[in-house]
């Protein structure tokens, strides 16, 4: 597992695991909540995903746990995120990637 970037949403997506299990999800939420001192905002749970909003320095972000394409962060309004909302995501991905995996980023788009 490492991290990947996509752009296929029209906003940047940094898709922490693509294979990432719902456990993996509550690990990253600790790290985001406990670790990073963040709060959530708004908590949607669905039978196949999961999109919980926070804000990282400013910028509303929603990590998301999708039963067939893993866990990833991206800007809380995907159409209309702004090129400061996609380098948050890019510096959000990368602290929890190192705290996760130490892996390399790969940019799949």
């Amino acid at each position: 597992m490492s991290l990947n970037l996509r752009t296929t949403l029209g906003c940047t997506e940094a898709v922490l695991a693509d294979d990432g299990n719902l456990n993996l999800f509550y690990i990253v939420a600790r790290i985001i909540n406990d670790e990073l001192r963040l709060k959530f905002v708004n908590k949607e749970d669905e039978f196949d995903a999961i999109n919980w909003d926070f804000k990282y320095k400013g910028h509303p972000l929603t990590l998301r746990y999708d039963i067939y394409n893993g866990i990833s962060v991206h800007p809380t309004k995907v159409n209309a995120a702004q090129p400061k909302d996609n380098q948050a995501v890019v510096e959000l991905a990368n602290i929890l990637d190192g705290r996760l995996f130490n892996g390399p980023m790969r940019n799949i788009a």
